[in-house]
């Protein structure tokens, strides 16, 4: 496996120990719907939580966060409605993001919640 995708993958590990101690349940994770994909799903209250997870090794080019462009929230937003579909779900939705950056061992984690709102 190629560094970038090992790294992401213990990125969306670490988010999923994260929500799991914040109280959410996880529902989903790498749900694919063609070549869209989300990484968490997970419900907190009354919210299904679309959890978009992005991982780097520093945050020297910038935040994590700032490579959720608007092409991937349309990705996501594609995706968040077939899952939706699929499960029959009656909640109401939000789309965070979590940013961790991965640096000799230790981690930050910066969860934003409504991170971004679906256009209508």
């Amino acid at each position: 496996m190629a560094d970038h995708n090992e790294l992401g993958k213990k990125g969306e590990d670490l988010a999923v120990e994260y929500l799991g101690k914040k109280g959410y349940k996880i529902l989903e994770k790498n749900w694919r719907q063609g070549r869209n994909e989300i990484d968490v799903i997970a419900a907190d209250g009354k919210y299904l939580v679309i959890a978009e997870v992005k991982t780097r090794k520093s945050g020297l080019f910038g935040d994590p966060e700032t490579a959720v462009t608007k092409e991937k929230q349309k990705a996501l937003i594609r995706a968040a409605n077939a899952y939706i579909r699929y499960k029959n779900m009656q909640m109401e939705v939000r789309f965070d993001i979590i940013s961790i950056i991965i640096a000799k061992e230790k981690e930050q984690i910066h969860h934003i919640e409504d991170a971004f709102y679906p256009l209508l």
